[in-house]
């Protein structure tokens, strides 16, 4: 025990007298710890993100899309189709038992106008299921109905973002009209923010939902690019998408579309970020291996600055395993002082970005890298501390 706190003590003396080449030999170790931890942290609250962003858009829906998707064409680049869904194929789809709302889409970019100014939007035709599937709200005014679909009525709702660009305060838009390709549609309702648009998904939060049947001069052959269905409850999930797929396989090729499941783009969304931010954190890795390098480089020129004092230490009755234990001890404490104020500049990044980022701190990752770091400096404090320890006593006393 005597032993070790003697080793600390001195350890702690030499690096109180060179405190800039302490600082700058750990700082390598500091920036690699804090990337690594920072790009995991990324990575677990994009994830956390995207489940959230899911979740919040409704359960057990389900998607028809053109093309196929997913499977085994995906290895030669996918198979998109060109092929459009009509309104038969959505009122057939509606019939099926199990199926608790059907909402086709059809989506295009317009500009909307209100009194002189204009932003570009989503036009998003479609029926009242919508609101109900995808848990869409009003904050302001309603959304229209199945009634006001079937008497096609010129209506829209708004989504929160394109109501504030277009009116400031989105209170106001309710009752106003707002122009489409030259048409006229009465606000009837602003929506509550969902968020998202950037990871996993559309931005509900930026369309304009117009029943598919008051504007066909923007759709007049009824087509749909999407169809959104959902099930009355999870375990009729691949019951319905059996029976979606064999329904729509009477009219289409296998190949012309894709019955999809929300928790599909899900998973594949979330495993496109898990490969690369995997592939961002053993980049940054990479700069743990040059922190320990510059430990090791650093070590050999402590162990020549010292060699007079290891010889005399040596005299004195240290033994060689005395003298790698100092070394090695040293070697450990600069890689784990990196470490360890990594841990905390991450940790306060972390604090201050989670407001503006989906950042996580993992504590896994926590522990990982600092074991890691320490690990360094024991790997790249072996050969120096091993020098030191191998000095003839009495060459070393002799050096000049």
């Amino acid at each position: 025990m005597g032993i070790l706190l003697s080793i600390i003590r001195t350890s702690l003396w030499d690096f109180s007298r060179n405190l800039l080449r302490t600082f700058l030999t750990s700082l390598g170790i500091l920036i690699g710890v804090s990337s690594v931890i920072l790009l995991v942290s990324l990575g677990v609250g994009l994830k956390n993100y995207i489940g959230d962003q899911f979740e919040n858009l409704g359960s057990n829906i389900l998607i028809v899309m053109p093309g196929q998707i997913f499977g085994n064409s995906m290895s030669q680049g996918g198979n998109f189709s060109g092929i459009t869904f009509t309104e038969k194929d959505f009122l057939n789809i509606a019939k099926i038992k199990g199926i608790k709302a059907v909402a086709p889409a059809y989506v295009k970019t317009v500009t909307a106008a209100f009194e002189g100014k204009t932003e570009i939007g989503s036009y998003y035709g479609t029926t009242a299921d919508i609101f109900s599937m995808r848990n869409l709200e009003a904050e302001y005014g309603e959304v229209f109905l199945p009634g006001d679909v079937s008497k096609r009525k010129k209506i829209m709702v708004l989504g929160p973002k394109i109501a504030e660009k277009l009116f400031g305060n989105k209170e106001d838009a309710v009752g106003k009209t707002v122009k489409i390709d030259e048409q006229g549609f009465r606000v009837t309702g602003i929506l509550r923010s969902k968020g998202g648009g950037g990871f996993g998904g559309p931005d509900f939060d930026s369309f304009l939902y117009i029943p598919y049947k008051s504007s066909p001069k923007i759709n007049q052959e009824k087509k749909f690019s999407v169809i959104n269905f959902q099930a009355d409850k999870e375990s009729a999930i691949e019951k319905t998408k059996d029976s979606v797929t064999a329904l729509l396989e009477k009219t289409y090729d296998e190949e012309d579309f894709s019955v999809i499941e929300q928790s599909q783009i899900q998973e594949t969304v979330t495993s496109i970020f898990a490969i690369l931010n995997s592939v961002l954190v053993a980049i940054a890795a990479i700069s743990l291996v040059v922190g320990g390098i510059g430990i090791m480089n650093i070590m050999y020129i402590t162990v020549t600055e010292r060699i007079r004092e290891i010889g005399i230490r040596r005299a004195m009755g240290a033994t060689r395993n005395n003298i790698l234990m100092q070394f090695l001890f040293e070697a450990v404490f600069l890689s784990t002082i990196g470490g360890s104020f990594g841990l905390l500049l991450s940790y306060l990044i972390v604090l201050i970005g989670s407001r503006f980022f989906p950042l996580a701190i993992d504590v896994m990752s926590v522990a990982a890298a600092l074991t890691v770091s320490t690990s360094i400096g024991v790997v790249f404090g072996v050969l120096p501390a091993r020098k030191a320890a191998l000095l003839s006593p009495v060459e070393a006393i002799r050096y000049e």
